[in-house]
Order: C-alpha cells, then sequence, then structure tokens
C-alpha cells in the first residue's frame, strides 16, 4: 500500500510512523520546512491524569504504552515517565482531589493522594507550601521542540519513507492523489490529511463549513534552566477546572465557592510546568476561544504564571527565556477524540485532537491504521 500523509506535525508524523511500521510505502508532505505549529509550541505532556473517562482515557492509556515503546527505540525522542503532581490548597482543592482519587478508574491512571513530605520525596523543587498533592503515576514527557524531528530521524532509516517539505497540498484529484503548489502530483492507496489548525482552504473545501473543529489560541513561555532538577510535571488545582477527569460535586463547590483570581478567569488559566532536557522550564497556559484571535502576547497571564510558579518552587524564577502563542484544533464533538472524516473516496481528514494531542497521537494514529486496514 502506498499512503500519502499531508502534514508534519505529530500527529501526521505517527500516522507516517504507523504506516511504515505495518510495512507500507510513506510519502508525506509539509507546506514548510518542518512543522512549526501547535505540535511544537505545547508541554510535551502525554497527559493520562486529566482525561475523560471511557474513549479519551482508553485512547490516552494506549498512547502512553505506545510513546514507552516509541522512546525506547529512538531516545532523542526524550520520553519520560516522570509522573505528575497537582498541588491542593485548602479544603475545598482537596476535596476535588479526594473525589479523583475514589473514581473507579483512579488505579489505571496511577492516582495518589500525597502529603507535602511524600510530594517533596518524589519532586524535592517544590519548596513552596501546599496541603496535598494529586499524584498521577502515569502521566509522563516528551520533547516537543525536537520530538517530530527525532521521529522523523527514524523514519529515514527506512526505505519506504519520503519526506517532501516545503510543499502546501492544493487539490485532491480523483481519488487517493493530491496535487501540490510545485504542480507535483503524488498518487496513493490513501490519503490522510492531519492539517492541524490550518482548517480553511483545501480542508473547508473537502470537508464543509460546519467542520465540527474550533480553533484555540495559547500562551506559554520557558525560562533558562533551573538549577535544580524538576522530577515531575507540576500543576496547580486551576488544573482541576479544565480537564474533564476532576468533575465532580466537588469541583462544583470549588467553582462556585472559590472563583479564580480575575487574571486567571478572564484567560482561562492554569499553571503546568514541565523541565526540559535542557534544565529550563515549560511554563503555562491560557485558553482563548474567541475569532478574531489578538495578533500579540499580553503580559498579564505570564505575570500571574510567574507568580503561581514562584509559590510552588518557593523560589524566584529563572529569567524567562521565551514565550510564544500557539492555536491548536479541537473538536467540539464530545463524544469524540478526535475529528475523523472521509472526505473523498480513499481519503481521510484526522484533525481537532485539542490540548490531547501530544498525549494521544500515537493511539489515534493507531487506530486509523486499524480502521483504513493498513
Amino acid at each position: 500500500m502506498r499512503v500519502i500523509v499531508v502534514g508534519a506535525g505529530v500527529l501526521g508524523t505517527l500516522h507516517a510512523w504507523h504506516a511504515v511500521e505495518r510495512g507500507h510505502e510513506v510519502v508525506q508532505i509539509e507546506r514548510e520546512a518542518e512543522a512549526r505549529g501547535a505540535s511544537l509550541r505545547n508541554f510535551g505532556l502525554v497527559w493520562v491524569g486529566g482525561r475523560a473517562s471511557g474513549p479519551e482515557l482508553e485512547t490516552a492509556l494506549r498512547a502512553r504504552e505506545l510513546w514507552a515503546e516509541i522512546g525506547a527505540r529512538t531516545p532523542a525522542l526524550g520520553f519520560r515517565p516522570n509522573g505528575s503532581l497537582t498541588l491542593v490548597t485548602g479544603a475545598r482543592e482537596r476535596a476535588v482531589a479526594e473525589a479523583a482519587v475514589a473514581r473507579p478508574d483512579a488505579a489505571a491512571r496511577g492516582y495518589k493522594l500525597l502529603t507535602p513530605d511524600e510530594a517533596r520525596a518524589l519532586n524535592p523543587a517544590l519548596g513552596g507550601t501546599f496541603d496535598a498533592a494529586l499524584y498521577c503515576e502515569r502521566d509522563a514527557a516528551v520533547e516537543p521542540r525536537t520530538a517530530q524531528l527525532a521521529l522523523r530521524a527514524e523514519l529515514r532509516r527506512s526505505p519506504r519513507y519520503t519526506f517532501l517539505p516545503g510543499r502546501e497540498v492544493r487539490e485532491v484529484i480523483g481519488d487517493r492523489a493530491v496535487r501540490d503548489d510545485h504542480g507535483d502530483v503524488h498518487h496513493g492507496d490513501t490519503v490522510v490529511l492531519c492539517t492541524g489548525a490550518w482548517l480553511g482552504g483545501l480542508v473547508r473545501e473537502l470537508a464543509g463549513p460546519e467542520l465540527p473543529v474550533r480553533r484555540v489560541r495559547l500562551q506559554m513561555m520557558q525560562t533558562d534552566p533551573l538549577d535544580t532538577p524538576l522530577t515531575t510535571s507540576v500543576a496547580d488545582a486551576d488544573s482541576f477546572r479544565y480537564y474533564p477527569a476532576y468533575a465532580s460535586p466537588a469541583l462544583d463547590e470549588l467553582n462556585a465557592g472559590q472563583p479564580q483570581p480575575p487574571t486567571a478567569a478572564e484567560h482561562r488559566m492554569q499553571l503546568l510546568m514541565v523541565q526540559r532536557a535542557d534544565g529550563s522550564l515549560t511554563i503555562g497556559d491560557t485558553h482563548e476561544y474567541a475569532h478574531p484571535f489578538a495578533f500579540d502576547t499580553v503580559e498579564d497571564p505570564y505575570d500571574h504564571l510567574a507568580a503561581v510558579a514562584e509559590t510552588v518552587l518557593g523560589r524566584p524564577l529563572p529569567r524567562i527565556r521565551r514565550r510564544w502563542a500557539g492555536v491548536y484544533a479541537q473538536c467540539t464533538d464530545p463524544g469524540a477524540v478526535v475529528h475523523r472524516q472521509r472526505v473523498r473516496d480513499g481519503v481521510w481528514l484526522v484533525t481537532g485532537p485539542g490540548g490531547r494531542g501530544m498525549t494521544c497521537a500515537p493511539a489515534m494514529a493507531e487506530t486509523t491504521a486499524d480502521e483504513l486496514g493498513w
């Protein structure tokens, strides 16, 4: 079989990976020299703990297994099973963590409620004050800025894989063929469009104007290296408000009785913090849904994130090295893990993984491969 994959973000690259692994010839086409979208502008989190029960959690757990397998073959991916700690303070936040630990699927997620001393035994960098920490053993991390490069370097070891950068696909010709902006036509047995947050142009033409996918904008930042290991990923209790796993009467009480600070509420914020391989910290994030998005970044969210991160660490942050904004595509169907649509005979659009793209991409791509009979 010959598979044409359009898009070289993490979702497209994992589709190429599964096709090559199953013995097929793959041509992967990317409009940039390298992917520059949400697949790079994220935390690199393999975030199992916050996923909704059912298909979403099952997809995340399967993806976690696949990331471990791929990481063992591709050390440059930077896979590490570091787990995560969500720090809580006060009775309301603790009640949400206790409700999470009482879930029927808590063991599958690796949930444990830890005392501050137990949390610091796992992550000694936590020098701030907190009352308890929700530990998720199944969470992990990869290096987002280099993951696609590492995966592609491994793919290029196969003579069945071809990467064509700097080419924008402009047209689907008949069935199972695409024409790029160089005028070249690429024929395959299957075409998979993994175009990320690019939802206009050809995607709109093929999928129609009612595509159940929206774009979400975020802001994040990265520091200079921290001089001590941050051995787990870290979140604050505001993350309870944004992940479906934590829905409960306790969360309702938290939202009603302990609203977020104004800046956090305005920008729909949570603290997520991950240490990169070079020791730097990736810190975020915000959520913006209303179009048109701003073209600039706003300082208030960064000030809030820095203050919360310093409270968690009990010390000043290293110098902020870079700030950025990103846009990702999020499926609006609450029952779907990703939007997967046949737009022509033999041509499939796979988009809208949302904030779970880096977490779930290996399993999302595996499901496509299974469903298409690769």
